[in-house]
């Protein structure tokens, strides 16, 4: 039994449809190993860049609240006590009324980039005779000699 030329022909285009079907095991191997040497390269670089940017982020909204609370003392004559807190930015403190001019800020305002509040001394000791504030950055521990990301943010900067 001898086959035509026609059936030759379209016996060849069967074989060409069956290999472009799918990716053969070395190219998946290849993008594989591509992908993987694109996450190694990249990934840290974007993970580093968002914590410096917490950070930055962080110094900004300690600004904001340092600025409320100088707005608070130019209204009400004082700084809050360490009794009323950064609270006294949003909630009238008893005794203030007719002075008292808040709320200074919205309540997200408060909080630093990890979503815990500014650490709020009425009686600095960073700063004599006004306030301390500072936000004690990722790991939320008050250690100077934590460096990046953990660096330990104050007003006094």
């Amino acid at each position: 039994m001898t086959t035509s030329g026609h059936e030759r022909v379209e016996d060849m285009r069967d074989r060409r449809r069956r290999k472009r079907r799918g990716f053969t095991l070395i190219e998946l191997v290849i993008v594989a190993m591509i992908l993987a040497l694109l996450g190694t390269l990249v990934v840290p670089n974007i993970v580093k860049r968002f914590g410096k940017a917490k950070h930055s982020i962080a110094q900004a909204k300690l600004k904001i609240v340092e600025s409320a609370l100088i707005e608070f003392q130019v209204d009400c004559g004082r700084f809050p006590t360490d009794t009323e807190g950064l609270e006294a930015l949003l909630v009238m403190p008893q005794g203030l009324e007719g002075k008292w001019d808040g709320p200074y800020l919205k309540p997200n305002q408060l909080l630093d980039p990890w979503d815990r509040p500014f650490v709020y001394v009425a009686d600095g000791q960073r700063n004599p005779g006004s306030f301390d504030l500072a936000s004690f950055g990722r790991n939320g521990i008050e250690d100077e000699s934590d460096t990046g990301e953990d660096a330990d943010i104050y007003n006094d900067e």
